[in-house]
C-alpha cells in the first residue's frame, strides 16, 4: 500500500494548473494517471479518516507538491486522479518533503494504517476526449455545486474501434443539434485499464437533479435520437454504470 499511496500522491504532484486541477478549459487531449483502492465494506470509515488525516497533515505542513482530488463510487471504490504529460511523470521522487515535516516513521505509519482497508488496488491512465465530448460552453471537470456524478463505461471490441467511435460522434452531434442540457465528457482507456472502453461522465447536483435532466433529455431527442442512442450500445462489447460522489473533503490543493 506504501508504494502504491506514494504512487497516487506523486501523480497528484503532476498537477499544473493554478487551480482545480480538474477544472480545465481546453480543447487538448489531456491524460490523467487514476488510482484505485477498492475498499472493504467494514473498514470505509477507518479508510476515510485516515485519507482525512493524511489530508490535515499536508495542509498542516502546507505542503506545496501536493495537489489531487478524490470521488468516492457506489461500489466501494475511491479514485484519486491526476493530469500527467508522459510516462516519465512517474518516476519523480515522492513525498520528501512531506516525510520530513511529519516524520518518516509516522508517515509510514499512517500508510500502513490504511493497508488493512483493502485487498485490491488499481493503477491506469485514461484520457478526455474533447472531440466525443459535449460541454458547449468548454470542458469542466468539476463544474460548481454539482459533485454527484454518474460513470457510464461503454467497453469496446478491438474490431468495432472506429465504428464505436463513429456512433458516438452521431450522438454527440445529435445533442448538440438539440441543444440537450445533458452534458458530458468521454475519456478513452489507456496503459494499464482492464479492457478498452469509453467512460462517459455526467456531472448533477444530486441523484434527483440527473434523473430530471435525463428525462428532459429523452424527451428533447425523442424517438429519432433514441434510436441513434441505441445504434450506439448495439455495437458495444458490455456497458456498466456507476454512481459517484466528488469528496472535497479528502482533497488536497496547497494555500498559495
Amino acid at each position: 500500500m506504501k508504494t502504491k499511496l506514494e504512487n497516487l500522491i506523486l501523480l497528484a504532484l503532476l498537477a499544473i494548473l493554478p487551480g482545480s486541477i480538474l477544472a480545465q478549459e481546453s480543447n487538448a487531449n489531456q491524460s490523467f494517471a487514476v488510482h484505485e483502492d477498492v475498499v472493504k465494506l467494514g473498514m470505509t470509515a477507518e479508510y476515510e479518516d485516515t485519507c482525512k488525516e493524511l489530508v490535515g497533515h499536508l495542509k498542516k505542513h502546507n505542503i506545496q507538491e501536493a495537489r489531487f482530488i478524490t470521488a468516492s463510487i457506489s461500489d466501494n471504490r475511491y479514485i484519486y486522479v491526476s493530469p500527467i504529460e508522459n510516462m516519465a511523470d512517474l518516476d519523480k521522487p515522492l513525498f520528501s518533503t512531506l516525510s520530513e515535516k511529519m516524520g518518516k516513521e509516522a508517515m509510514s505509519a499512517l500508510f500502513n494504517r490504511m493497508d488493512k482497508c483493502y485487498d485490491v488496488e488499481h493503477d491506469y491512465i485514461i484520457t478526455l476526449d474533447p472531440s466525443l465530448s459535449y460541454q458547449p460552453q468548454g470542458i469542466n471537470q468539476t463544474p460548481e455545486g454539482q459533485d454527484y456524478r454518474k460513470f457510464h463505461y461503454l467497453y469496446v471490441a478491438p474490431a468495432n474501434r472506429a465504428l464505436i467511435k463513429e456512433k458516438m460522434k452521431a450522438v454527440r452531434d445529435m445533442f448538440a443539434s438539440k441543444g440537450s442540457q445533458m452534458y458530458y465528457r468521454v475519456y478513452r482507456s489507456g496503459f494499464g485499464t482492464r479492457g478498452e472502453f469509453y467512460m462517459v461522465a455526467v456531472a448533477a447536483k444530486d441523484q434527483l437533479d440527473y434523473a430530471q435532466k435525463a428525462m428532459a433529455n429523452d424527451e428533447l431527442i425523442g424517438e429519432d435520437g433514441g434510436k441513434i442512442m441505441w445504434d450506439l450500445f448495439n455495437n458495444l462489447l458490455s456497458y456498466e454504470e456507476f454512481t459517484g460522489q466528488m469528496r472535497p473533503d479528502m482533497a488536497y490543493a496547497p494555500m498559495n
